[in-house]
């Protein structure tokens, strides 16, 4: 648990405090005197007797005792300033400004761990170094600006980059949207994103704020990550968050189809889905959504664009189509009412444009309208600017009204940033709403709210499956793909159905198992991983003379150990797949298989454990889900049986975290029964994931 010296200390000292508020060390003092602390400042530098009105020590040593330290000073001189504070000075609340440390070279790691170490040993709380620092409804105790005004149901914003939160409250506040804490962690020494979402979990009570905002260039512990985000989700919090620094699919080598797909980025997207995060892609987009956040919830996906221009509101309204929520046609009796309310030449079907002529009046019929009369809108967002010809006092000071008034969520989009820019700012800073200034970045961010993704539940289940038979395949077994034989024993263990197969090495042993089982039969070799680009498959053998020929030219492609036959199945081609990814756990992977899942590659993941509820949804957000579901005439894929394989599949990894890569690719599906035609597993017992 985080310190709450840290957090609530009734007593702090800035040590390499400055007259200069253009240093960090001068800038850090201005704003905790101009903050709400109340208790006792003290700043420490041997230059000075008195630093912007406040009495200067000339060492850490003759200060009183103190329960939290900014440091402003020399990474190389941090060790033995924070030895005296954390073992003399009783202080357990650090905030470490200064730079040099793990970011910049060994030496600065040794310091940091050695700084790190010694905090820990007197359980204490640190935050950075390396960072802008740290500001709550307390105190501010960093040297960055703006500083937002506090609002305890503000947002809750943690950070690994001090100047990517400047730059988002800048983008914030100059909107309306307001901060409750800003933690900007820095190098994360001791107190990462993970620990601070697990500090606002454990300490969640009806009061705390409901919005939580993150950036982050690195997910130090997903597994952390995950518990909290998706508790804090399930006890009314929304969350959005930005994992820059994305991988490519061409960083790491993989050979199978699953190692291929299951980059890191895609480990955090599964991550966020299952955590209930927003996942956001640029600072406009992570503070748009948190201003959405802040507005009531919307119940449904039927919008009303209200509008007094014509361009904007057909620019939300295609963003917002094409991203899955529906602007619906009003029509009937109350719509004519509505209709002859407004000036004419205006339109109520949706978007509702009441002309460059409309009053604040009408928009307040139209919106009551929306309110009590239109059962099919669930939202409104209204757009309405000024082409400098008249101001908009009256406007704005209608939409307020009914923002107070209406049960419907409201947005108000406020274009005319220059030409109104007095009323918008009264609107903002006086009447504390939020404005969205540009339609298509609003419209966006309501869609990733409407249709975000709900938490992972507290408990998951899992099938049962035979343990000991899996473990028994594993703890015998060697480093890489296993043979046919032991990935028949894992799949029946998991009761995952397959097609019955031989391994056979001659031409007579091909020969004798084709006379027992009939014809049409699948020919494969055995060894190649990708057996379809060395023309190591055939398909549709019909007899007994090209059994013998292919047999023979199979047998000689290069890496050939063996060749598989089996009876030829039909039915739609689907995958599954797991892959391990280092401290994420495995992911589970499903898609239309074949050589679509190389070329389409559309497929969806998830985090292992994935209950059914879970993987059907998957299932359901693939693009080719049409496919599964059976088109043109076409037998469909049973869903409930691809889901079942999928949790199957999430509980074999389970039971087995050395599994590092698996395919089933394809299964062939129909309407009555699923069936794994090809599988391929590889075991890396030296990368074992916890779970």
């Amino acid at each position: 648990m985080i310190n709450k010296k840290l957090l609530n200390p009734q007593s702090i000292a800035i040590i390499g405090a400055s007259s200069d508020v253009h240093k960090p060390g001068g800038k850090l003092l201005k704003n905790l005197l101009e903050s709400n602390f109340t208790g006792n400042i003290y700043v420490v530098n041997p230059k000075e007797t008195e630093i912007q009105g406040v009495k200067c020590f000339a060492k850490t040593e003759d200060i009183p005792t103190v329960d939290c330290a900014i440091l402003a000073i020399a990474a190389k001189y941090c060790v033995e300033t924070v030895d005296i504070l954390a073992n003399k000075k009783q202080t357990r609340g650090f905030i470490i400004i200064s730079a040099g440390f793990s970011e910049e070279n060994k030496e600065g790691a040794e310091i940091e761990k050695s700084i790190t170490d010694i905090i820990n040993n007197v359980g204490g709380s640190l935050i950075g170094p390396n960072c802008t620092g740290f500001l709550n409804s307390n105190y501010t105790g960093a040297f960055d600006t703006p500083i937002p005004i506090i609002n305890p149901q503000g947002v809750d914003f943690v950070t690994g980059s001090g100047a990517t939160a400047v730059f988002i409250k800048e983008y914030g506040i100059s909107n309306g949207l307001q901060f409750n804490s800003v933690w900007a962690v820095g190098n994360s020494a001791q107190i990462g994103i993970e620990d601070v979402l697990e500090y606002w979990d454990e300490t969640f009570t009806a009061e705390s704020s409901r919005v939580k905002m993150i950036y982050m260039e690195k997910v130090g512990n997903p597994q952390k990550l995950l518990k909290h985000a998706s508790s804090l989700v399930r006890k009314g919090c929304k969350i959005a968050a930005i994992k820059s620094g994305n991988s490519s699919a061409g960083s790491r080598a993989a050979s199978s189809h699953t190692g291929a797909l299951a980059t890191s980025d895609v480990a955090v997207d599964a991550l966020f889905r299952k955590a209930g995060i927003v996942r956001c892609y640029n600072r406009q987009e992570l503070a748009t959504v948190c201003a959405v956040f802040m507005h009531p919830d919307v119940k449904g996906k039927n919008i009303a664009v209200i509008t007094h221009a014509g361009g904007p509101a057909v620019m939300l309204t295609d963003v917002l189509s094409n991203n899955g929520l529906e602007i619906p046609q009003i029509t009937g009796d109350a719509a004519n009412e509505l209709l002859s309310h407004l000036f004419a030449g205006s339109s109520v079907a949706n978007p509702i444009d009441f002309l460059a002529t409309g009053t604040a009046e009408q928009l307040g019929k139209i919106i009551d309208y929306c309110d009590t009369k239109f059962d099919n809108i669930d939202a409104m967002c209204v757009i309405f600017g000024s082409p400098g010809l008249f101001q908009n006092w009256d406007v704005y000071n209608v939409l307020d009204e009914k923002m107070n008034t209406c049960k419907k969520p409201i947005f108000p989009i406020l274009p005319s940033i220059i030409n109104v820019k007095d009323e918008i700012q009264d609107f903002i800073f006086n009447k504390k709403r939020i404005n969205f200034p540009e339609e298509c970045v609003f419209g966006n961010a309501l869609a990733k709210v409407v249709n975000a993704p709900k938490p992972q539940p507290e408990n998951i289940d899992l099938p049962k499956i035979n343990t000991d038979a899996i473990r028994k395949v594993i703890e015998n077994c060697e480093n890489g793909y296993l043979g046919l034989k032991e990935i028949g024993i894992l799949l029946d263990a998991a009761e995952i159905p397959r097609k019955q197969e031989i391994e056979v090495k001659t031409e007579t042993d091909a020969i004798n198992f084709a006379r027992k089982v009939g014809y049409p039969l699948v020919m494969k070799v055995v060894g190649p991983v990708h057996k379809s680009d060395v023309g190591g498959v055939v398909l549709d053998v019909q007899n007994e003379e090209t059994v013998i020929k292919e047999f023979n030219r199979l047998i000689k492609i290069q890496e050939t150990t063996a060749v598989e036959i089996y009876p030829m199945l039909s039915g739609t081609e689907i995958f599954v797949g797991a892959s391990s990814e280092t401290n994420f756990g495995h992911q589970i992977l499903c898609g239309l298989g074949g050589i679509f899942v190389e070329i389409l590659k559309d497929v969806q993941s998830s985090l292992s454990p994935v209950n059914k509820d879970e993987a059907r949804e998957m299932i359901s957000r693939l693009r080719g889900y049409k496919i599964i579901k059976g088109v043109r005439g076409k037998e469909p894929v049973n869903e409930n049986l691809f889901a079942e394989i999928i949790t199957k599949v999430s509980a074999l990894v389970q039971a087995a975290p050395e599994i590092a890569e698996m395919d089933l690719n394809p299964l062939l599906g129909t309407a009555t029964n699923i069936v794994a035609v090809d599988a391929r597993i590889r075991i890396e017992k030296n990368k074992l994931t916890e779970y």
